[in-house]
Formats: structure tokens, C-alpha cells, sequence
């Protein structure tokens, strides 16, 4: 059993690929606390980000700074009473978040954080997240069919119409990439990790690849991809100013949760996925310009330096602290998280350590951007009225994807084309 475990450690590839089931299901729960770790981070940070967007504070009571606000609603949901509509199909009802939760995390399965650090590869792994990430809308479906109520189901049928309309758009864009990988060997790749290997292998992201078409399929993606996730400016399932909270109005405590867990949880996969297609994964920016062992070595410090720049805000914060006894459990906490982020540090100092994080940091750094953009947007644009929407999906997204498509296929042929002109000519 030891050397089952141990003899994974020296294959190189994912545990799927080994077919180590221990290692599985051990990357399996490490996919999924970090998912709800970072959903909970998500939280507070969209809260004080919005907050200083719009001059205010934000959370600030429940521990330092409202750190631990996230786990205060998280009490809070769990033992708030659960409500049933009396008239509601309450099996249908039961299954739509456990539906709409497990598809997000699903996703996850092919999401390579790093050429080894994914659950598994497959060679299909681009057609298996298009497919598991659409049926998250049978969930929203079901939650305001259910219901027995006139506004759950008005969301419902928005969100539907909603996913219709910019799947297409996004799943175009997605075939532009697949076919940048077709480059190099002409037979191209719908494995999520062998489109990183493209992107290293070609030595350029795809966002920068046939510039501007690469570029253009990853707006098309980065457009479609709000919208799938029923985010600001696209929010009309849960437009909650028109139609109380639309599809999940009649849910309450644990089950409300729990559509409120896929909606991040949906938020990070289609920005790992982005980040994989278009933002070549888990490399670091410039692996060609600035190669070689001195800028590996500088680079291979920023793990830690970042942990590094996060205590100091913290200590920063802590000697802020009015200096009075009612804030001395929050100044001691602030300080007490400050060293905890300086320990994380000085760990990613060591050798081997850092060497295992590096491909982790850089595709977490992508995520995260793309979660700021999700914040931003939010504090940003109105909300679209759902003939706009449509507009956008059918008139604009849906040609501009099917245009880029056509386009990359005829650049990626072109070096054919000309000899076949040229031997016609001939």
C-alpha cells in the first residue's frame, strides 16, 4: 500500500493518468476545500473591494477587518430555518442545488492547475467541461419549476434563454483555440493540458496567437463567460429589483447556500478555463524572453514574496489599530493572521517547496485577476434589460464568434493554401 502511494510521487503525469485512485481522491478533496476556501475568500473580498469602489468600509465588526464575516453567514445559513413552499415538488426542489453545485465542481475534474496538479486528463477533457458546465442550468430550471411560484420561474426561463443564447458564442470561441494547437503537430488537441503544452510548445499564449483573432475569441469567451454565470451586467435570472431574487426566491438557509456556493464556484471554473485556453495555464508570463536559470530563480521568489507583501499589509493594519480596549481581540487577530501569512512564506522559501507551488501561483494569479474583473464589472456597468441581452448573444457575440472561427481556420491554412496556389500556378 505505501509503495501504491509512493510510487505515484515519480510518474509525472495526473493521478487519472496513473490510474492511482488514492491520489485521485486525495486531489479530488484538496479540488474541493480550495474551491470553498476560495469561494469564502471571494466573499469578503467582493465585499470590501465594492465597498471602497463606492467610498465606504464594508464588513468590519466580525473579527479584523470582517475576516470572519464569511463564516458568520456561513453559521448563519446553516441553522436558519429551512422553508418549503406547501404546493412545491419537494423532491425536485431537494435535487436543484445539490444539481446546480455539483456541475460547478465537476468542472474542476479536467481543470490542470498544473501538468501534474489535476485529477485527471482527458483527451476529450474541452468537450467533458462544455458538456457537464451546461447542465448547471437543469438545476435553475428545476429550483423555479418546483417552486410553485410565478417569480422563481420567470428567472428560471430567463436563465435558460440566457445560457441558449451565449453558449453557442462561447463554445466557437473555444474552437478557435483548439484549433491554434493543430499547428504544430496538424492534428490538434481537446485535452485541457495539451492545449498548455500548444501555447508552450508554439512559445506564445493564444490570446497574442493570429493577433487580433486570438484575441477576439478570448473577448467572445470572456463575454460569454459573465453571462454564463449569471453575473453583472448579465444577472437577469436574479434580478432581484425586477424579480425579488428570480429562480431561487422561495429557498432559504442551507439550500439558498448552496446556489450561492456554485455561483462562485462557476465564476472560478470558467476562469480556469479561460486562463487554460487563452492565458497559457500554469506558465509564468515570458518563459522565452526572460528563460534561463538567473529569471527562473527570480521568479521562483514571488510565491513567497506575495505572502511576504500580505503580512506586511497585516502588521501594517495591526499597529493602525486604535490603541483601546475594545479593539484589542482584533488588533491580536490581525497580528495572529499577519504571522500565520509570514510562516506560509518562509515555507515557500524551501527548495522543494517552491519548485512543486510554482505552476499553482501562476494559474491562481490568472484566476484571481479574472475575479477582480468579475468585481469590477459588478461596481461598474447597469444591468441589461433582457432584449439587450439577447441582442448581444444573437447580433453580436454569435457572428463575431463564427468570423473569428472562419478566420483562424484560413490563417492556420494558409502556409497550404499558397503552395497549393503556387502549384496551380505552376
Amino acid at each position: 500500500m505505501i509503495e501504491y502511494i509512493k510510487g505515484y510521487l515519480s510518474t509525472g503525469t495526473t493521478p487519472g493518468e496513473a490510474g492511482n485512485l488514492f491520489w485521485a481522491t486525495v486531489y479530488i478533496l484538496l479540488v474541493i476545500v480550495g474551491v470553498s476556501v476560495a469561494v469564502l475568500c471571494m466573499n469578503w473580498l467582493e465585499r470590501k473591494i465594492l465597498a471602497h469602489m463606492q467610498i465606504r468600509l464594508g464588513p468590519m465588526r466580525v473579527g479584523p477587518h470582517g475576516l470572519l464575516q464569511p463564516f458568520a453567514d456561513a453559521l448563519k445559513l446553516l441553522i436558519k430555518e429551512d422553508i418549503i413552499p406547501h404546493d412545491a415538488d419537494k423532491l425536485v426542489f431537494w435535487s436543484a442545488p445539490v444539481v446546480v453545485t455539483m456541475t460547478a465542481f465537476t468542472t474542476f475534474l479536467v481543470v490542470p492547475f498544473g501538468r501534474t496538479h489535476a485529477v485527471t486528463d482527458m483527451n476529450i477533457g474541452v468537450l467533458f467541461m462544455l458538456g457537464v458546465s451546461s447542465l448547471g442550468v437543469l438545476g435553475i430550471i428545476m429550483a423555479g419549476w418546483s417552486s410553485n411560484s410565478h417569480y422563481p420561474l420567470m428567472g428560471s426561463l430567463r436563465s435558460s434563454a440566457q445560457m441558449v443564447s451565449y453558449e453557442i458564442a462561447m463554445g466557437l470561441a473555444i474552437v478557435s483555440a483548439v484549433l491554434m494547437t493543430s499547428l504544430q503537430t496538424g492534428t490538434g488537441t481537446l485535452s485541457m493540458i495539451g492545449i498548455v503544452e500548444a501555447q508552450a510548445s508554439q512559445h506564445t499564449w493564444f490570446i497574442f496567437k493570429f493577433f487580433p483573432l486570438g484575441f477576439l475569441a478570448f473577448a467572445v469567451f470572456a463575454i460569454a463567460m459573465v453571462a454564463e454565470t449569471n453575473r453583472a451586467p448579465f444577472d437577469l435570472p436574479e434580478a432581484e429589483s425586477e424579480l425579488v431574487a428570480g429562480f431561487h426566491t422561495e429557498y432559504s438557509g442551507f439550500r439558498w447556500s448552496l446556489f450561492f456556493l456554485a455561483e462562485y464556484s462557476a465564476m472560478l471554473a470558467v476562469s480556469s478555463i479561460a486562463v487554460t485556453l487563452w492565458l497559457g495555464g500554469w506558465m509564468r508570463p515570458f518563459p522565452t524572453w526572460l528563460g534561463g536559470s538567473t529569471w527562473n530563480m527570480a521568479f521562483s521568489f514571488l510565491p513567497a514574496l506575495t505572502f511576504f507583501v500580505l503580512a506586511a499589509m497585516c502588521f501594517l493594519g495591526t499597529i493602525r489599530m486604535p490603541k483601546i480596549p475594545q479593539f484589542r481581540i482584533q488588533t491580536i487577530g490581525l497580528g495572529t493572521f499577519g504571522a500565520l501569512l509570514g510562516f506560509v512564506g518562509l515555507v515557500l522559501l524551501v527548495p522543494a517547496v517552491s519548485v512543486r507551488v510554482q505552476d499553482i501561483y501562476w494559474f491562481v494569479v490568472k484566476v484571481a485577476f479574472f475575479m477582480y474583473l468579475y468585481i469590477w464589472y459588478r461596481g461598474t456597468f447597469p444591468r441589461y434589460r433582457f432584449d439587450q441581452l439577447m441582442k448581444v448573444g444573437w447580433k453580436v457575440l454569435l457572428p463575431t464568434g463564427l468570423g473569428v472561427l472562419i478566420a483562424t481556420a484560413l490563417w492556420g491554412l494558409m502556409p497550404q493554401l499558397s503552395a497549393a496556389i503556387t502549384g496551380v500556378l505552376q
